[in-house]
């Protein structure tokens, strides 16, 4: 049967002496594996549609399993994320996390959508950890995890402090926190951009500022829901964490 799809690729590996094997992200048809012959030869038509973060058409031909591409077209190439070490982390991150989130055929255009968006974001130069955590939450929203951060999770009280229970899937106040001893306190500018990230859409995003404390503390609060719910080993991750470690 043949395909033709709109796609983000997420993954690209290398097949046999001239082919590759690319996962792209797809609107309406969610993961496919797509065999592209002679892509790693000097003159193939096709090899700039296996690189990583490339969004294109693809057209190609399957009965069961992998496909294989007869024609495809690059819509936006991406290039500048390729270009620098740092764009290039934050974007493997993001399809990495997408790799390992979604399910093969499991159609979702939002989801494609805000990872399109926060590629986009990242090429405009925008913040990369504001951008990376915006679209962690798009993630935890994804795979049913989306946590409540208007209202204690136990009791309703809307009056601040509040703590995150990851384990809760949101928030508690201080007559509540007893109830989770791990609960991580929450700064109010922390909080707000907590629920900011809930609502905001990344097709729609502006330019954002956070302060470097407010920063760190939404790092430390993401890290905590992704791995309370998620909980995925990824290199893209733990390459992040040792650019944060030894700065460039």
């Amino acid at each position: 049967m043949q395909y033709r799809v709109e796609g983000i690729v997420i993954r690209s590996m290398d097949y046999g002496e001239g082919g590759k094997i690319i996962t792209i992200l797809t609107p309406s048809h969610g993961k496919a594996a797509i065999l592209v012959r002679g892509a790693k030869k000097a003159k193939s038509r096709h090899g700039s549609l296996t690189q990583l973060f490339t969004h294109g058409e693809y057209l190609y031909y399957r009965n069961s399993g992998l496909g294989t591409l007869t024609h495809g077209e690059i819509i936006e190439s991406h290039h500048v994320l390729r270009e620098g070490l740092e764009l290039t982390a934050y974007a493997a991150y993001a399809v990495e996390l997408t790799d390992r989130t979604t399910n093969d055929e499991e159609a979702s255009g939002y989801l494609f959508m805000q990872l399109l968006a926060c590629l986009r974001a990242l090429a405009d130069g925008k913040d990369g950890p504001t951008i990376i955590q915006l679209y962690e939450m798009k993630i935890l929203e994804a795979s049913g995890y989306a946590p409540m951060f208007d209202e204690c999770v136990s009791c309703g009280n809307v009056v601040g402090p509040m703590a995150l229970s990851a384990r809760s899937g949101g928030v508690l106040c201080n007559r509540c926190r007893y109830k989770d001893s791990s609960a991580m306190p929450l700064s109010e500018s922390a909080h707000k951009l907590l629920k900011l990230f809930r609502r905001m859409d990344l097709t729609r995003l502006g330019n954002i500022q956070v302060k470097d404390e407010t920063k760190a503390q939404l790092k430390q609060a993401m890290r905590l829901l992704i791995d309370t719910h998620i909980n995925i080993p990824l290199k893209s991750r733990a390459f992040l964490d040792q650019m944060d470690k030894y700065p460039l």
